[in-house]
């Protein structure tokens, strides 16, 4: 069957209309990169994704790079209702749009200090989670949900997302930092780190550069990528988008002491409601922020809907923004990055952007950027013909 792909040489320059939110991310990577012998109008499968003795249902391939600024995030990899037979490859459980090639991170490999470290906090919140049933109270459940929102709404998703890594809005230094420092009692990285990741999976999207997209597996995508430290390095060279917040002594301290927080925390939960306060303040609420978290990486970019044309995978989730205070409505997010605002249809529920907002009302968050009408015109999926 015939492969039809679309290819277009990147260009060096790009105008960009000013009048619109600038866009965080640059151009991806030449197309070269990720599709070394795609011909045009070929009968031949992009080497890469398939052998011959594979047999492809349907697929459909596309590279996109134009003149308008808000396609510069258009990426090299787009595959759509594909299902491969042999080799190991085939479609993720109850969707018809993302394929698998599954990345092996737990052995063949060598694993560092970090990676042992970081395998060792994950699993030990887990099992700290089986104490639960044990230690349950009425106080140590409100601990754990306080603690839900103050370190996953204020600290993840308002703070390392929206506010650090997108610059989605403004705030004034002092509360900032307060957010930021929530997000560090996650227990999901330091500011920097965090964002850098963040920024990485935004300009390398679903392409063998992200950090974590599942056309590398939905486990990989969801914690696998945790697990080999060195990954990101390995695809994308040493952290150098994160330029604003390491100038900044406040972001460096935390990246140097970063242990030190949710220890102290731990302690003072101790104090206050001994071992229950640590399960449930800390074990129970981490891995639940934990999954959540996860999830907007891996099902957001694999079940769902698509209102807007990204070209990548990027889903909106109800359910995903319901659990994760609006996190869920990714597919908005990918096609608008700069917008405080992820649930833009009045029934997606937002909890992020309603605090925003009311920040904004009380006076206290200002630059508050929301997608223009012309971007909204460009992002729209052209008529069905």
């Amino acid at each position: 069957m015939e492969i039809e792909a679309h290819l277009y040489i990147p260009i060096k320059q790009i105008k960009v209309d000013k009048s619109e939110p600038p866009m965080a991310l640059i151009a991806p990577p030449p197309a070269a990169e990720f599709f070394p012998k795609l011909i045009h109008r070929s009968k031949s499968v992009p080497c890469h994704l398939y052998t011959e003795q594979r047999r492809v249902i349907q697929t459909k391939t596309s590279i996109k790079t134009t003149h308008h600024h808000h396609l510069l995030k258009r990426h090299a990899l787009r595959i759509v209702n594909a299902v491969v037979e042999g080799g190991g490859q085939a479609r993720i459980l109850l969707s018809d749009v993302v394929v698998k090639r599954p990345k092996e991170v737990y052995k063949g490999r060598k694993w560092n200090a970090k990676d042992l470290t970081t395998a060792g906090v994950v699993v030990a919140m887990h099992l700290l989670c089986g104490f639960a049933p044990f230690t349950f109270s009425w106080g140590a459940l409100s601990v754990a949900v306080a603690l839900y929102v103050v370190t996953g709404l204020l600290g993840i998703t308002l703070s390392f997302h929206r506010n650090l890594s997108h610059k989605s809005f403004k705030l004034p230094k002092w509360l900032e930092y307060t957010f930021a420092y929530c997000g560090v009692h996650a227990l999901q990285g330091n500011p920097i780190d965090w964002v850098s990741t963040h920024r990485y999976h935004h300009q390398y999207c679903d392409s063998e550069k992200d950090p974590h997209s599942p056309i590398e597996g939905f486990w990989f995508s969801h914690m696998g990528w945790l697990l080999d430290t060195d990954n990101i390095t390995k695809r994308c060279g040493e952290p150098n988008n994160v330029g604003d917040l390491e100038k900044q002594p406040f972001y460096r301290f935390l990246r140097r002491t970063y242990v030190a927080h949710p220890v102290t925390l731990a302690l003072v939960l101790y104090a206050l409601g001994g071992f229950p306060f640590i399960v449930w303040g800390m074990g129970v609420r981490i891995v639940w922020v934990y999954h959540i978290t996860w999830l907007v990486n891996s099902a957001c970019h694999v079940w769902g809907q698509q209102a807007w044309d990204t070209g990548d995978l990027s889903r909106n989730n109800w359910w995903v923004g319901i659990l994760a205070f609006g996190e869920g409505w990714h597919n908005n997010h990918h096609a608008f990055e700069y917008s405080a605002k992820h649930g833009l249809e009045w029934w997606q529920i937002d909890m992020t952007w309603y605090m925003i907002r009311f920040l904004e009302i009380i006076g206290v968050a200002a630059d508050v950027k929301l997608p223009t009408q012309t971007h909204i015109q460009r992002m729209t999926f052209p008529p069905k013909t």
